[in-house]
């Protein structure tokens, strides 16, 4: 087989060379576009939808409007700019017109968020004053969310889609909830799926899909990732037809692999990545490997897992350290028992090895394999029986047969 060349992060990329392997799959999500080419397709899909009317024509002049993004979504300057352009041409003037970013409802990196531009401000939902009552569910609980789109006239909806193989499916990173939601909210959040793991996630998505409709949200926007964080695809329509046509591009990131190996080497390629993206790298890298088989994770990973991820892999029982988490009211505690579910389901019985900035005697204290140069993953893989490698294990959500 030629060679394949594998970004984890680093400056130089793992060389992998296997030789022998009776399945060798080499995975990759699909390309993309930035800069200028990001923007005209922001530009056509606004302008020429396949379903539903422009962007121009759910705004009159007078209204104010919120574009509301969440995720984190490539291009998005380009995509920023272009929706800006159409609703000033629209009539809608600079003061009408507020651009609000969501932050991550568990930070997924180190790395500091950049400054934006005039105009554009984040979501603070530590600030109470910011969040407004929306209504109630069906049970009567109430739905508080960010006061300026509940005081909007139209809210514009921009949605990265994506898939989080942790959550078995679509990742929650692009809708309106939790978002948007305030700090006792998304505290519940983070609880719900500590204490009820993937069962806890279809009330999420049916919340926030209520919380839309209580908006009146007519117009979305969503994004399909391409590779090295470019755009693939952008759909525009009402949040039914644009999560559907979304869907369909992101299934490109669901390659079909021909079995299980017994080595899946997988890259995170954020440069500064957290224990989300290694979750959700592992539980991808588990659907394409043996139970019994091993998954590489090739990263930049320096931020060590909490202690309750800790305590977990020294032999205590899960469930008593999540329900430990959940009455300290910790929030700290309570994403890190979260997390610690999510992993423990992905990588079952596994052999886990780490190519990472941790301490060796870390990993090996958390009884993990450690690979301490480039070079001993790409023995493993020149040794391999059977081999996939999965570029940005993150984003992917792979499939057999």
């Amino acid at each position: 087989m030629k060679p394949i060349i594998l970004d984890y992060g680093n400056t130089d990329p793992l060389v992998l060379e296997p030789s022998d392997a009776d399945v060798a799959f080499d995975a990759r999500g699909p390309a993309g576009v930035k800069g200028d080419a990001a923007a005209a397709l922001v530009a056509t899909a606004i302008d020429a939808p396949g379903n539903g009317p422009p962007l121009v024509a759910h705004v009159v002049p007078g209204d104010r409007v919120a574009v509301a993004l969440a995720g984190p979504i490539p291009a998005t300057g380009p995509i920023v700019a272009t929706i800006r352009a159409r609703l000033e041409s629209a009539g809608i003037a600079a003061d009408d017109l507020a651009i609000l970013h969501a932050p991550p409802l568990t930070p997924a990196s180190a790395a500091v968020a950049p400054a934006l531009p005039a105009g554009e401000y984040v979501f603070d939902p530590s600030q109470e004053s910011g969040s407004a009552y929306l209504g109630p569910d069906a049970e009567g609980t109430p739905f508080h969310i960010a006061r300026t789109l509940v005081d909007a006239d139209v809210v514009v909806t921009v949605g990265v889609f994506t898939w989080d193989a942790a959550l078995g499916g679509s990742a929650l990173d692009g809708d309106l909830w939790p978002a948007f939601a305030p700090a006792a909210a998304r505290a519940d959040v983070r609880s719900r799926l500590a204490r009820s793991g993937r069962k806890g996630v279809a009330t999420l998505r049916e919340r926030s899909r209520d919380i839309g409709w209580q908006l009146g949200t007519m117009a979305t926007l969503r994004v399909v990732p391409g590779r090295g964080g470019a755009v693939h695809a952008i759909e525009f329509g009402t949040p039914l037809t644009a999560d559907r046509a979304a869907r369909r591009h992101a299934e490109l990131w669901r390659p079909r692999l021909p079995g299980s190996p017994r080595l899946t080497i997988a890259a995170i390629e954020t440069p500064e990545p957290g224990m989300a993206e290694l979750v959700r790298a592992v539980a991808a890298a588990a659907r394409t490997t043996h139970p019994e088989g091993t998954i590489c994770i090739a990263s930049r990973l320096a931020s060590p897992p909490g202690p309750v991820f800790h305590r977990w892999r020294q032999g205590v029982a899960l469930k008593p350290l999540v329900e430990e988490a959940l009455a300290s009211g910790d929030q700290s505690l309570i994403t890190d028992a979260a997390t610690t579910r999510f992993f423990a389901q992905a990588l079952g019985d596994r052999r886990l090895v780490l190519l990472s900035d941790l301490d060796q005697g870390l990993v090996e204290e958390l009884e993990f394999g450690h690979a301490a140069t480039p070079e001993a993953v790409e023995r493993l893989a020149h040794r391999a029986e059977s081999l996939v490698v999965l570029h940005e294990a993150e984003r992917m959500f792979p499939r057999l047969g």
